[in-house]
């Protein structure tokens, strides 16, 4: 069990990873499973866990609120203020928490390892579907963790003893689904999805422009589909979520080598074909605001396909 000590700035100098989660139960949960000392460090505009893990890792755990907004400006936020003062950053990004889980893929009880974290209803509503952001041209949707980093998170919790586990793609989304129908247009979309969450692509966004690798960890509630409260298991997802911090392998994951944070080569994002305007059109005589760089974990826009090839949201 985690031990929680006064709120005080002292403790680690530096903690080398950030787990960011929802709400506080999820975070409790994980707190749990790491065990050690806490100790609560200030945020601007709140406040983070810090323990010091019996592996030597310090670890950070962050409740940053629910949806992809709360969870990018808490994240950020942490990446920035605790990163400046000595000019060190973390190491290591989890987003972490419970989520709904696509049959047959990721029943409740599934450990869900994300290899791709996407944005799932980030775009816009065609006359022939859904079409993301990617294929309209303003940035990505998508974001990759390491393999390396995924294959040895689901051999560790395989070794502790994890039976029920699973690695696929986990869709962030802003509404959760409620509907059979909603549903199955998200798997007809993502047919490599094997669980939905509200904020992953949040988490890993941030991560991504500060350099810093990331990869999201679930454990499953309920299925995805029809708003049924009397199937939901939250008390055994957040076991499971415990178990599963117990289990990972810190001092491994920090010892992976890590690509450069920054491709400098990496495209700005694509901007919407501009009808042509006159010289004395003052927008049109100043420079339009490139895209900032991706991280190499950002998947880079790709060639736009077709919108109807995105299926029917």
């Amino acid at each position: 069990m985690t031990v929680r000590l006064p709120d005080e700035q002292s403790g680690p100098a530096r903690a080398r990873l950030l787990v960011v989660v929802a709400v506080p139960a999820e975070a409790e949960a994980v707190l749990r499973g790491l065990g050690g000392t806490a100790r609560r460090v200030p945020l601007p505009g709140g406040a983070l866990d810090r323990v010091a893990h019996p592996s030597g890792a310090t670890v950070d755990v962050l409740a940053g609120g629910v949806g992809p907004g709360a969870a990018a400006a808490a994240a950020a936020t942490a990446l920035t203020a605790l990163s400046a003062p000595a000019g060190d950053r973390y190491d290591l990004v989890v987003s972490a928490g419970i989520a709904g889980g696509f049959a047959p893929g990721a029943p409740v009880g599934t450990t869900v390892v994300a290899d791709a974290i996407v944005a799932a209803d980030l775009g816009a509503e065609t006359p022939e579907g859904f079409a993301d952001v990617t294929e309209l041209g303003f940035g990505t949707v998508r974001h990759t963790p390491a393999p390396a980093t995924v294959a040895l998170v689901a051999e560790a919790l395989r070794a502790a003893g994890v039976d029920t586990l699973a690695t696929g793609a986990v869709l962030t989304v802003s509404t959760v689904t409620g509907s059979a129908g909603r549903a199955a247009a998200l798997t007809a979309r993502h047919p490599d999805a094997v669980a939905e969450a509200m904020e992953g692509f949040g988490v890993a966004e941030a991560a991504a422009r500060h350099g810093v690798p990331a990869f999201e960890l679930r454990t499953v509630s309920n299925p995805v589909g029809p708003r049924d409260r009397s199937a939901w298991r939250i008390g055994e997802a957040l076991g499971a979520l415990e178990r599963a911090f117990a289990a990972l392998p810190w001092p491994a994951l920090l010892a992976l080598p890590v690509l450069p944070a920054l491709d400098p080569q990496t495209p700005p994002i694509a901007q919407p074909p501009q009808t042509p305007q006159t010289p004395s059109d003052p927008v049109a005589t100043g420079p339009r605001a490139a895209g900032q760089p991706q991280s190499h974990r950002a998947d880079p826009p790709g060639p736009r396909r077709a919108p109807k090839e995105a299926g029917r949201g």
